[in-house]
């Protein structure tokens, strides 16, 4: 028997977490969702709470609200282009370890999922400084006690149809999905896929760590 799901969700302000968001409204094994904004989401469910605070940087005076999860889905993030280096780095690393730290402090029980992306280096030695500190930030999350962590690592994720947050190129190369698929599913998934695979692990888990496309097609369609 699974255990109802009770879920935090960043960057739902954003594409993936506004197509992850919509995953668990519909998922009848997810009881409850809070996200968590600097500026309202604008929608109501009856599953779904917002807590709205300025600074990601420091969760102390919402950390009562933090507590009884079981579940995060981590889908904030930044594109590295045009960004410089140590912006990229302070984001991606240093804001996503903060949330984290307190979250497993909080919720020993929890499954933390990361949504990070394709290409990134275990290792942490590429030459592209992004693959870098996306496998930094990898492994440092699996060093914390949290009852599960799972790297998520997308490559051209297909919009769910009818969501405020896609991005507006996404309407001149969304053609390329049926191609790629066929020829290179590895790198091509589906917003849903991508949800119902975070889902998923939260109760009966996956053997790899490092969840890369081709899993999390599977895992979204079984």
């Amino acid at each position: 028997m699974t255990t109802p799901i009770k879920a935090i969700i960043t960057g739902t302000t954003g594409m993936v977490g506004e197509g992850v968001l919509h995953q668990c409204l519909l998922a009848p094994e997810v009881e409850a969702v809070t996200i968590i904004n600097r500026k309202p989401l604008g929608i109501s469910h009856p599953k779904l709470t917002e807590i709205i605070h300025d600074d990601f940087y420091d969760f102390s005076t919402i950390e009562s609200q933090l507590k009884g999860f079981n579940a995060c889905f981590f889908c904030l993030g930044i594109s590295s282009n045009g960004i410089d280096k140590d912006k990229y780095y302070h984001i991606t690393y240093t804001l996503t370890m903060h949330i984290a730290h307190t979250l497993s402090r909080l919720n020993p029980e929890m499954t933390f999922c990361y949504v990070s992306g394709a290409g990134t280096d275990s290792t942490e030695k590429s030459r592209m400084h992004w693959a870098r500190v996306k496998g930094k930030t990898e492994n440092d999350l699996m060093k914390l006690p949290f009852k599960q962590v799972y790297a998520f690592r997308p490559g051209f994720i297909l919009p769910t149809p009818n969501l405020t947050k896609t991005h507006s190129f996404y309407k001149y190369i969304s053609w390329m999905f049926p191609l790629g698929r066929a020829l290179y599913p590895q790198g091509f998934a589906k917003m849903n896929e991508l949800g119902r695979a975070m889902i998923k692990t939260v109760n009966l888990g996956t053997a790899r760590r490092v969840i890369e496309g081709k899993e999390i097609i599977a895992l979204g369609k079984s």
